[in-house]
């Protein structure tokens, strides 16, 4: 077998092209007779248009064309991936995202005119020149006040500012407050789980072509997910015939979630290509990607946790308000409902639990999916409560985790929020960690900690997510509006060398080296001759991207599944050529032999026979060797792990320091080891910096006060302790064939609240007993002022 196959730590081939400069990213593409667009955005949260006059900027050197969101008023608007009612039967309340803003305003950033010109400098000075009448409207920023003020509205037509009211599930609300009254002990916590800004490397950029003589259009942009981009552009939005669009999303320089979607610049683009016959190309700068990306996370939760005297959980119940921002955004009323209410049952035995999440509107930008997508915000509440809890009854957090544990035995197992988790075995990470936290010697760190004036505590977390959102059918009931599977076409040359096209798209998670690692094992081929076509939607089958750490469980599977149809189909060719029954050629080490014999042909051979049909059975096999498979998950994976994190805390300023940070996680079946804990400690990172740097501040007027990084803080190296990562716990998922999980979101689900207990231990330690909850960012003034309240 292949020495580069399954289970090999490969370096990702990819980097070399990254770090050389060979990279080709949406920003590095110019096309012949290319233009330059500037979008005008609102300098106000909430207002009125009365009237913008473009006439000073139209008259100015090279402007070629200016559009308003009039031009686009007849177009259609950007539709919610989901339809999420409300838990009286009422229908999600969805208005209209426009292209670009018309009529209103709704947040700082909204755009509503789009300048094309001959060069970038001389667009830019125009857009400046647009003059826009604009009556300025009271912003609504506080989710609260949004709902308790159903006659102050974001959008006109939507009263009390919801989206929805969502219940979850609804017929456990009664026994959940049966529980309740009758329990022995109850904690209670409110918490916020602070707005965050993607930041991805690269900023979005699209580049719109249209060519008059074919009437087709191609679309260049940074997207996760470029067929999901074409359908909704096509069908909703533009409306014009799918097949004359082309979507390319080549090198993306990350998105963690905020680049799945569409959003309107890219439509502006295509329609002012059309206008001008001529390509036009947009890139936005960083303060455009603060204002206008969109955000992640922003729920303020009441959470409960009913218990009995023993710590035994009896019931759960939370009440959150979920930011939606101005308009939906894409998947952002199914990141607050199902990817978050499902997973509040953790992986505990919690046997009655009910969610209820209002989705809000404000004047701020729309918030979406970010790492974790729900998943972050449920085990962040969870774990946060579960500490409180321990020390109201004076239980060891480790202790009250474990003994809530659901067991070995138990598996499959039916939660009270509808999931049905395949396999798992919690007591085996926790004791991992244990063993790699050195939890035993953390009194003597303690020790030493104090010596030098300094308070130490230890977190924990133990966490369970929900990958690669399927099935199609149930997702379909609950209210997607599009499919969940994934797609691969195994395409076999004469000369042995294989290409695949696959629906994910690569944008950090290392495709292009997995997936081959996968063909070559299947086959007994070396990695290198296997190529990864992604990205283009010309090129490759429909499929749903990159999202929900559904590559490898979801694509990857589909590739698995289009080579064993390429194995069979060489079964045949490998019969005729060795003369012998279809049934008794076997295949293994990249040959296909007969049974018991010593006749074989090696894969190249069959190939090659497939392309050359000279002695080819073409009355009853077709010529060629390719094979397209479409899978469509029977259930979600459910990767888990426990997580301990240590953290100093100066009294003196209220600073802290993460000293260590051990994980230990469930992945199933590990293809890769080196990308596995490269994806870990990316996300451990961005969660150490929800935890303790990062922060969305907007004010009173909806004015963002985190526009750059002088007041959006990201983490940088000397934020960060030296990661402790293991994954030798693993269960393998029971229904793919490759056992595998997800793990490209669990650092960042599982660290946050790891971070918060930490720091709450420590001034419980230092003597602070009254200090319960500190918000995130524990910043050194929040971590300070909780010391001396």
């Amino acid at each position: 077998m292949p020495k580069d196959g399954i289970g090999a730590s490969t370096v990702r081939r990819e980097d070399v092209r990254f770090l050389t400069g060979k990279g080709r990213y949406t920003a590095d593409i110019n096309l012949r007779h290319q233009t330059y667009a500037v979008f005008c955005r609102s300098d106000i949260a909430h207002g009125r248009i009365n009237s913008i006059d473009t006439a000073a900027a139209m008259a100015m050197p090279g402007v070629l064309a200016i559009m308003t969101g009039a031009d686009f008023a007849a177009m259609g608007g950007n539709p919610a991936g989901w339809h999420i009612p409300s838990r009286d039967g009422s229908a999600m309340r969805e208005p209209k995202r426009p292209v670009l803003a018309h009529g209103k305003v709704r947040h700082v950033g909204d755009a509503y005119a789009i300048v094309v010109a001959e060069t970038l400098e001389q667009a830019r000075d125009a857009a400046a020149a647009v003059n826009a009448d604009i009556t300025e409207l009271e912003a609504i920023v506080d989710m609260a006040a949004a709902v308790a003020n159903p006659g102050h509205r974001v959008h006109d037509e939507i009263d009390g500012n919801l989206a929805f009211d969502w219940g979850w599930i609804e017929d456990n609300r009664a026994a959940v407050d049966a529980a309740f009254a009758a329990a022995p002990h109850v904690t209670t916590l409110e918490l916020t789980n602070n707005r965050l800004a993607p930041n991805a490397m690269e900023t979005r950029a699209s580049i719109g072509d249209y060519d008059p003589g074919t009437g087709d259009y191609k679309l260049y942009t940074t997207s996760q997910n470029p067929h999901l981009s074409r359908l909704l552009i096509a069908a909703f939005v533009m409306g014009i015939p799918e097949n004359k669009l082309t979507v390319v999303a080549p090198d993306v320089g990350g998105g963690f979630g905020s680049k799945i979607y569409h959003y309107g610049e890219e439509a502006a683009v295509l329609a002012a290509s059309k206008a001008l016959e001529r390509p036009v190309k947009w890139v936005a700068d960083r303060s455009e990607a603060f204002l206008s990306d969109a955000h992640g996370r922003d729920h303020v939760t009441k959470i409960q946790l009913a218990l009995d005297k023993q710590g035994n959980f009896l019931a759960l119940r939370t009440e959150t308000l979920a930011n939606v921002g101005a308009y939906l955004s894409n998947f952002s009323t199914a990141t607050p409902t199902f990817l978050h209410g499902t997973l509040m049952a953790g992986p505990y035995r919690t046997p009655l639990v009910y969610v209820n999440v209002k989705a809000v509107f404000t004047n701020t930008a729309p918030v979406d999916a970010y790492r974790g997508a729900g998943r972050p915000e449920a085990t962040y509440s969870i774990e946060r409560v579960i500490d409180k809890a321990a020390h109201e009854l004076g239980l060891d957090p480790l202790a009250i985790r474990r003994q809530n544990f659901i067991q070995p035995d138990q598996y499959p197992y039916t939660t009270p929020v509808g999931l049905v988790y395949d396999t798992g075995n919690y007591n085996a990470t926790l004791d991992k960690m244990i063993e790699l936290a050195d939890i035993a010697g953390f009194e003597k760190r303690a020790a030493a900690s104090k010596a030098k004036g300094k308070l130490r505590g230890i977190g924990y977390s133990t966490w369970i997510e929900a990958c690669g959102i399927a099935p199609s059918n149930l997702v379909g009931v609950l209210g997607a509006r599009v499919g969940l599977y994934d797609a691969a076409t195994v395409r076999v040359n004469a000369t042995g060398n294989i290409s695949v096209m696959t629906g994910a798209h690569s944008h950090g998670q290392g495709h292009e080296t997995v997936f081959p690692q996968i063909v070559a094992d299947m086959l007994g081929v070396p990695a290198s001759s296997v190529d990864i076509v992604h990205g283009d939607t010309s090129k490759i089958p429909f499929g749903m991207g990159s999202y929900g750490s559904r590559s490898l469980a979801v694509c990857g599977t589909a590739i698995t599944k289009a080579v064993d149809k390429i194995i069979a189909k060489g079964k045949k060719i490998a019969a005729h050529m060795l003369e012998a029954a279809e049934g008794d050629i076997e295949f293994k080490d990249g040959k296909f032999s007969v049974a018991g014999t010593d006749k074989a042909k090696a894969f190249g051979e069959i190939a090659f026979s497939a392309y050359v049909p000279h002695n080819y059975p073409l009355e009853t096999l077709e010529p060629g060797l390719e094979e397209t498979a479409f899978y469509d998950p029977a259930n979600f994976t459910y990767p888990a792990g426990a997580y301990a994190c240590e953290v100093e805390v100066d009294p003196d300023t209220g600073k802290v320091t993460v000293e260590s940070f051990t994980c230990a996680d469930d992945f199933g079946n590990v293809i890769n080891p080196l990308i596995v804990q490269g994806q870990v400690h990316g996300g451990v990172a961005q969660g150490i910096g929800q935890a303790l740097l990062e922060n969305v501040a907007y004010d009173a007027q909806g004015q963002l006060l985190s526009g750059s990084y002088m007041d959006y803080t990201m983490p940088r190296a000397d934020d960060l302790p030296f990661y402790t990562v293991d994954h030798s716990c693993n269960t393998p998922c029971t229904h793919n064939p490759l056992g595998v999980k997800g793990c490209g979101e669990a650092g960042a689900i599982g660290s946050p609240p790891a971070v918060i207990n930490a720091v709450v231990n420590a001034l419980q330690r230092g003597g602070h007993k009254a200090v319960t909850h500190i918000e995130m960012p524990a910043t050194p003034a929040r971590v300070w002022a909780a010391m001396n309240a």
